[in-house]
């Protein structure tokens, strides 16, 4: 399989250590209580780019996002060229509403589910993207890039139209199966892959 034995030269090359001093870093914030500020960064790379979410983050940080007005929040998006700045702003707005999310998602069985259910703005792909980043290892982020990865080597026959919940678990599946045979969890599968396609390591 070629993913796999691209994978397995990563492994052996510098980008390794920029791996796993990302997936410490996932870690460090799943023990710290700053999880609101990096769903709002997950609800914002819906539609757009990692590196807009992330410039967005950085200027208003946690602060910012639990406390700026709804018309204030749409105009700091806006001014990022983020698409949709009405929508994530609202949806930011309405996320805080959730309570207090580490106590939720730590007494849930499902918690990506109850994400999806409960975080407007959140769909499989987001959610995972959010656990993953506070330190659950064992989801997929089924992007475009991890996509064309996987369509390149005949992983899925063709790219889903649409990531429902079946669609979106059966395609997890194969990717878990790579990271088996790699012995890495999903979360360290998923940067490799990300920087196969655009050459870097982000979150």
């Amino acid at each position: 399989m070629g993913l796999v034995s691209d994978v397995r030269r990563l492994q052996k090359s510098p980008i390794s250590k920029v791996v796993r001093k990302r997936l410490a870093e996932f870690k460090r914030l799943g023990k710290s209580d700053d999880w609101f500020s990096e769903l709002c960064f997950c609800i914002l790379t819906a539609n757009s780019k990692a590196r807009t979410a992330i410039a967005i983050q950085k200027k208003l940080g946690a602060k910012g996002f639990s406390s700026m007005s709804e018309k204030r929040l749409a105009k700091s998006i806006r001014e990022h060229k983020h698409r949709f700045h009405n929508n994530k702003a609202s949806y930011i707005c309405l996320a805080r509403k959730s309570g207090n999310l580490k106590a939720i998602l730590l007494n849930e069985r499902e918690p990506r589910e109850w994400l999806v259910d409960n975080v407007k703005g959140l769909g499989w792909k987001e959610a995972s993207h959010f656990l993953r980043n506070i330190g659950y290892m064992d989801y997929a982020i089924l992007d475009r890039h991890i996509l064309a990865l996987m369509l390149n080597d005949r992983l899925i026959a063709k790219r889903p139209k649409t990531l429902n919940k079946k669609a979106y678990l059966e395609i997890e599946r194969k990717l878990r199966k790579v990271a088996g045979k790699l012995k890495i969890s999903l979360a360290e599968l998923d940067l490799y892959m990300w920087y196969m396609k655009t050459g870097e390591v982000l979150k």
